[in-house]
């Protein structure tokens, strides 16, 4: 129903406000809805945020966008963890409407001593809402001043319009006819829901041995042995390790070497084919180590500033004890055999997949074992979960689950690996996920990469949260197979400042791009399907690395709060479509208490092979909301940016000439690409 005061359109909404909107502590966002009313009376509107535990925050207006369109919005920052909720009221602004006809009618000669009476009235009503402390005798001496006929008529009208009036009213306006909407949900999640930089690395090739003789079987790493690449991975300043699954491998349908049907005595099949006569996904595979092992896994990297996210993939080799135990789990076919998984054109012989409606019971019970399978995982020191293949299960399969886990520990974090149609995509990430999967890997042009991110840092960033992985063990792009080192540079570059959390699996900082086949995206001598163990120390000294880059790149994510959040992300016209050009700004509390303004401008060239020119163009607009002064703004005075990746400074206006080439020197940082800081002191907040 229709209020008094119109409200409409209120945004954001996710599902018309069964699903709650999504935001870290300290993330400011908009919030804006569509708001007239009849006449020519002045209106206003203000947000009401309110937090977990009910309590109302500081008074927000909210400012029309543009004259005459009814749209209007404000920016609101919620400070703390929990389910929050944000509503918005309009009401009748009758000093303001009284203001415009004052100004016109008094200088005419209209109506005046009624006129002065009316805005008396009005100003006596105000000042008994203002606190004493925040200018109630100053409101209050306005009906005084307007009812002073020993004044000129122009003195008494100007009283009521001085800006100390004025700001006390915008602070404590008189309202009427308030009209409110409904609240609607907030989930405010712990930071690593939003930002954080990944690494994920097979816990089995950390020391393992290969053979040396013809027969010989080899040897597995250990969690243990893996625990030795904490300090690298620590080092290169990741927050998340990411372990693919480390459970049981099933022996029937084991897949061999490059995803061949067969597989050798010796060969160690796909984590992902979880379940055997060793156990399902509670159990440990035996060569990794037991539980004390895993446990002392996570607590090393803790210590290191790591936290362990594993992999979650509910679904089952032929040989899980669930094949027998649960048979209503599965869909079988005429001949009583189970089929396996498919995501055409890739087969899964090795895997089987889990059926949610054969039996009336088997959702519920599915639910059941899946929450208690998180949990014991979670009792474990597990705290963020990637869940493998979320599309191919019901979507309030995973409401369900998520919601039971989150009631209770709401710091846990799920990742949907879903790279599948958009509308699931979307309706995973309402539906609970606190993380997803994207098409970046995909996505290479200057076009293809703005339009995106456009899209992600839309009205979609109210709930879906991006994660930019470089590469995976199953995504070796093709660019990344042809363009050699300076691809793998400037799509770190773009993964790392683009989106607030990013990723990349083992092997990317060595620059690895053999493929399989011509027109595959399958690594050659997938490490889905062997050990394989890396010589990373030779690797260093050799100097065949970018660690330094990826180093340096997530030192500045952390440095530079910009860089952390998504939806202030704008590109900049460049006049070479090999450019691309963008920024992204923050402003908060900084470390001293006082409010900052951190701003990061990033200029990549999508060319591996030659050099490229461009000029980047800076609105004015943009200039100001990174802090600068008018005269920056509007290209009258220069101001100084620092490279962060050669910590060169530049003075920068509001058209700037770039040249970039791709990197020579494996030592030094990359030539394609710059990551500028900006501001009173560039480099960092």
């Amino acid at each position: 129903m229709i209020g008094r005061i119109p409200v409409l359109d209120v945004r954001p909404l996710v599902d018309c406000g069964r699903h709650p909107a999504k935001a870290v502590p300290g993330e400011t966002f908009q919030v804006s809805a569509t708001i007239f009313r009849e006449g020519h009376d002045a209106l206003g509107a203000n947000v009401v945020l309110r937090d977990a535990t009910g309590r109302r925050g500081p008074w927000t207006p909210m400012r029309e966008l543009a004259p005459g369109t009814d749209r209007w919005a404000a920016d609101i920052t919620p400070d703390s963890e929990g389910r929050w909720t944000y509503a918005i009221e309009a009401w009748g602004d009758p000093i303001t409407t009284w203001r415009h006809q004052a100004r016109l009618k008094i200088p005419a000669g209209i109506d005046t001593e009624a006129v002065l009476e009316e805005g008396a009235i009005l100003h006596e009503r105000a000042a008994a809402d203002v606190p004493r402390s925040e200018g109630r005798d100053c409101v209050a001496a306005v009906a005084d001043a307007l009812r002073t006929r020993s004044r000129g008529v122009a003195a008494r009208l100007s009283a009521a319009l001085t800006p100390q009036v004025t700001g006390v009213l915008e602070r404590y306006p008189l309202r009427e006819l308030v009209t409110s909407t409904r609240p609607l949900p907030l989930q405010v999640e712990r930071e690593r829901a939003q930002f954080g930089s990944w690494y994920e690395f097979f816990p089995r090739s950390e020391g393992a041995r290969l053979p040396q003789e013809e027969g010989e079987p080899p040897v597995s790493g250990t969690f243990r042995t893996a625990a030795e690449r904490l300090d690298a991975v620590a080092a290169m300043g990741f927050d998340v390790i990411y372990l693919p699954p480390v459970h049981p491998i099933g022996d029937n349908f084991r897949k061999g070497p490059n995803n061949a049907l067969s597989a050798g005595p010796h060969d160690v099949g796909s984590p992902w084919a979880v379940g055997s006569a060793a156990g399902g996904h509670d159990a440990l595979h035996p060569d990794l180590g037991t539980v004390e092992d895993f446990e002392y896994f996570v607590e090393r990297a803790r210590s290191l500033g790591l936290e362990v996210a594993l992999d979650f993939a509910l679904q089952c080799s032929p040989d899980h004890p669930w094949i027998k135990e649960h048979p209503e789990w599965f869909r079988h076919r005429p001949d009583g055999t189970i089929a396996h998984a498919e995501n055409p054109p890739k087969k899964y012989q090795d895997i089987v997949p889990l059926a949610f409606d054969t039996d009336p019971d088997a959702y519920a019970s599915l639910v059941r074992e899946t929450v208690r399978l998180l949990r014991l995982w979670m009792g474990r020191g597990v705290r963020i979960f990637r869940v493998d293949n979320p599309h191919t299960k019901p979507v309030g399969f995973w409401e369900k689950v998520i919601g039971e886990i989150n009631r209770c520990d709401p710091d846990v974090v799920f990742l949907a690996e879903a790279f599948t149609r958009p509308a699931m995509m979307h309706a995973l990430a309402r539906a609970g996920f606190q993380q997803s999967y994207t098409y970046f890997t995909w996505r290479n042009t200057k076009q293809e990469l703005t339009e995106y991110l456009t899209e992600l840092s839309g009205e979609a960033a109210a709930y879906m949260r991006p994660n930019f992985f470089v590469n995976t063990p199953d995504i070796l792009h093709a660019s990344l197979q042809e363009g050699g080192r300076p691809v793998f540079e400037t799509r770190a570059v773009l993964a790392a400042t683009l989106s607030p959390s990013w990723g990349m699996y083992a092997g990317y900082e060595l620059c690895e791009s053999k493929a399989v086949r011509p027109g595959s995206e399958e690594y050659l001598d997938s490490e889905k399907y062997q050990l394989r163990p890396r010589d990373w120390a030779a690797a260093e000294e050799s100097g065949q690395t970018i660690t330094p880059l990826i180093g340096q790149l997530n030192r500045l994510r952390r440095s530079h709060p910009a860089l952390r959040g998504l939806r202030s992300l704008t590109f900049h016209h460049c006049d070479n479509e090999q450019v691309i050009a963008f920024s992204k700004h923050w402003t908060g509390q900084g470390q001293q208490g006082q409010q900052d303004t951190d701003a990061v401008i990033v200029v990549v060239s999508l060319d591996p092979a030659r050099t490229q020119e461009a000029t980047v163009t800076l609105e004015g607009d943009d200039l100001r909301r990174f802090g600068l002064t008018e005269a920056q703004a509007d290209g009258r005075e220069t101001f100084p940016v620092r490279d962060e990746l050669t910590g060169r400074t530049y003075e920068w206006s509001t058209n700037n000439y770039v040249r970039l080439a791709p990197g020579v020197d494996f030592d030094g940082p990359p030539a394609a690409a710059h990551i500028l800081t900006l501001g009173p002191d560039p480099g960092g907040v």
